[in-house]
């Protein structure tokens, strides 16, 4: 391939960082900035023009899916050679190829979850632990492991780092040896164990060190910001005494601190590698211009390394809504009122899969899910279990392995909807928590049956189970059609049309156990993560109180701060108004406005408008044509309440104009002087009537 095609439909950034062919290379890349593009490319250029062949390349990320995304677009780009794996699946690989002549004997077992050792080392400790504890227990086994902390370093090493212990350090650290002592004595390997050997073998044996850095010369690091010190440990052995490595991240997205990842190996890059080429990508192709005001708003006052090497993103995607700050007396009232947006949105056009509410802990799902059900809208939870880890999952998979073949007598989708019904789908969700996620996997299943039907209409069980397999291979999970409620955690990497952020109270985002600058910082970072998800439409809110009739003592997140309209719970605060802002009454009864819709009005959404619907019925066609024109949804001109605020307040100037919510500068440029000009006529015409009617 020419290496100059490689390089066409980049942005400046991106070719540059495509023309980086030679390492050290350190891309800090913004979210919804082309990241995976620009390295794609680049690999792809560095072969094209001869710099290194595809079996040299090494590109690693942080999930098969990734990889796979990373293979996919590779092969588009005429590079299919090049390897993409997980640091885990790279590592593994290397292992099982020298394990005979380096190791001998049998293979060690790989363990998937921690938790049945946990228990039995906790056990032979006395130590009883119920499921919770146990999943603490692992977790704190993980960061030990990922942070190099031996058992008998345990204690000293969660006191430096100011962690708290799920239970006396002294207690985690005996359990944490016994675990160690099962897990060699059975030949157990689990994750970490896997980086660890895999180092090792590198460091300790010459001749297979030499025949991994003769096979790999060339490494990409995607995420570099979440890498942990036994991933970079790999990492050095895998590079040796060479330095052509790029690596890729955002410190503004580093959310795993609590289990080992530090973004220092990513802001001191270019201290460990003093003539390393910088590069940095800004452009986000992902969310409209106001929703990016908003993320580089949560920004703006961090600390630490978000703010020393954190990016401005500049929006390239048309105008959207404006984001909302909406406050609610309780959480039942909050979960309520975004159903029923949800299901406005999905009536005006938004598929149910392109629509996210998502929360700080899993314990805030409950009530989401029981709204959206009362409301009739469908909805997926997106747990921290794989989709295709699950065990309803891996059944269904096997089973429909096994129909392969002789199973064409009916149509696809109603013969793999015949094959899943044994194992609990119904024609509807059934209730209760458990078995209605048991129920959305197996739909979404049946649901890839009809996509695969509406791709190719010929399309056989043999074909379905390819598809299949395929996604496994590549963690590629299909889409149940349904709103997504997900942790924020969980939502880092993925992104939808419209976002719901809630529950966005102190204590609960940054989280009560967030005490230190550090950890308050890593909560900023979730909260931008979650912003940065949303493509066009952003919705804000939180609670003052838990329950209807409690008392109303919560306090909105101070993430907020300077963002959203000044709270009436601070209304008695003067300090606090001071330096949120004034509260805006009603025009017609004096009541306190929070709704964002309200705002824009200057009155209840339930008092009278005031407003002459000839006007606003013209602007309506106006903006109509003008998205017709654009090839934008309408509401990307200006939204209803946008506009029904122009027929009310009848403005004359584009300083008045301008003062009305929703009308930011860059829309008073665009469309300011066709707005004001259909006001004028309409108050030209109001009076050429009155003098009529006279």
């Amino acid at each position: 391939m020419d290496p100059d095609r490689v390089l066409e439909g980049l942005d400046p950034e991106q070719r540059d960082a495509a023309r980086s062919v030679r390492g050290p290379v350190c891309i800090l890349a913004g979210a919804g900035t082309g990241k995976t593009r620009a390295i794609t490319h680049r690999i792809a250029y560095a072969v094209a023009s001869g710099i290194v062949t595809e079996q040299q390349v090494l590109a690693v990320t942080f999930t098969t899916r990734a990889a796979g995304e990373m293979r996919g677009r590779l092969r588009a780009l005429g590079a299919p050679r090049v390897q993409a794996r997980t640091f885990h699946a790279a590592a593994l690989r290397q292992l099982s190829y020298f394990w005979p002549r380096v190791v001998g004997g049998p293979e060690p077992t790989l363990i998937d979850s921690k938790l049945q050792v946990v228990g039995r080392a906790a056990s032979s400790c006395a130590i009883q632990l119920d499921r919770t504890g146990l999943r603490d227990v692992a977790g704190e086994i993980e960061w030990a492991k990922v942070t190099q902390v031996r058992p008998t370093d345990y204690e000293k090493a969660v006191t430096k780092a100011g962690r708290t212990a799920p239970m006396a350090a002294h207690d985690v650290a005996r359990v944490y040896e016994a675990y160690e002592e099962m897990r060699r004595d059975r030949n157990l390997l689990d994750f970490e164990s896997i980086l660890e050997l895999a180092a090792a073998m590198i460091s300790e044996h010459p001749e297979v060190a030499q025949r991994i850095r003769d096979q790999y010369r060339y490494f990409v690091v995607d995420e570099f910001q979440d890498v942990n010190p036994l991933q970079k440990l790999l990492l050095d052995a895998w590079l040796g005494d060479r330095d052509d490595v790029c690596v890729v991240g955002d410190p503004s997205q580093t959310i795993y601190s609590f289990a080992g990842a530090t973004p220092s190996f990513l802001t001191r890059f270019s201290a460990s590698y003093p003539h390393a080429t910088m590069v940095r990508l800004v452009r986000d192709y992902r969310s409209t211009p106001q929703v990016v005001r908003v993320a580089n708003g949560v920004l703006r006052h961090a600390r630490g390394a978000a703010a020393e090497h954190g990016l401005e993103l500049a929006a390239q995607r048309p105008d959207g809504p404006d984001p909302s700050y909406t406050e609610y007396d309780d959480e039942p009232a909050e979960a309520s009122s975004v159903a029923r947006k949800i299901a406005a949105l999905m009536d005006s056009g938004t598929p149910a899969r392109e629509i996210a509410v998502l929360f700080r802990t899993n314990s805030q799902s409950a009530a989401y899910e029981q709204a959206l059900a009362d409301t009739g809208v469908p909805y997926t939870v997106r747990g921290a279990t794989r989709f295709f880890e699950r065990p309803e999952i891996k059944q269904a998979v096997h089973t429909l392995r096994g129909a392969r073949h002789g199973a064409d007598s009916e149509p696809l989708v109603t013969t793999v909807r015949h094959i899943l019904a044994p194992l609990g789908l119904t024609e509807t969700a059934p209730e209760g928590r458990e078995a209605r996620e048991r129920w959305e996997s197996l739909a979404a299943l049946a649901q890839l049956a009809e996509d695969v039907v509406g791709e190719r209409p010929d399309a056989t069980m043999a074909d379905f189970v390819a598809e299949l397999d395929a996604r496994v291979a590549t963690e590629h999970a299909p889409e149940f059609e349904g709103v997504t409620l997900a942790s924020l955690h969980a939502a880092k990497g993925l992104e939808w049309d419209a976002v719901f952020l809630i529950g966005l109270t102190e204590g609960m985002l940054p989280i009560i156990y967030a005490e230190s600058e550090d950890q308050i910082e890593e909560e900023r970072r979730l909260f931008y993560v979650g912003v940065t998800r949303a493509r066009e439409y952003l919705a804000l809110s939180w609670s003052l109180a838990r329950s209807p009739g409690g008392r109303k003592s919560r306090r909105p997140s101070r993430f907020l701060d300077g963002m959203r309209p000044a709270s009436p719970a601070l209304a008695g605060d003067r300090a606090e108004r001071r330096r949120q802002g004034t509260v805006m009454r009603c025009r017609v009864c004096g009541n306190t406005l929070t709704e964002a819709a309200e705002r824009k009005l200057a009155r209840c959404l339930d008092c009278p408008a005031d407003y002459d619907e000839n006007l606003l019925e013209s602007l309506k066609e106006w903006r109509s044509r003008t998205a017709r024109e654009q090839n934008v949804p309408a509401f990307v001109i200006f939204t209803d309440a946008t506009l029904r605020a122009v027929a009310e307040h009848v403005p004359t100037s584009a300083e008045q104009l301008s003062r009305i919510s929703g009308v930011g500068s860059v829309k008073l440029e665009r469309y300011g002087e066709a707005v004001l000009a259909l006001c004028s006529e309409n108050v030209s015409g109001a009076g050429a009537g009155e003098e009529r009617d006279e």
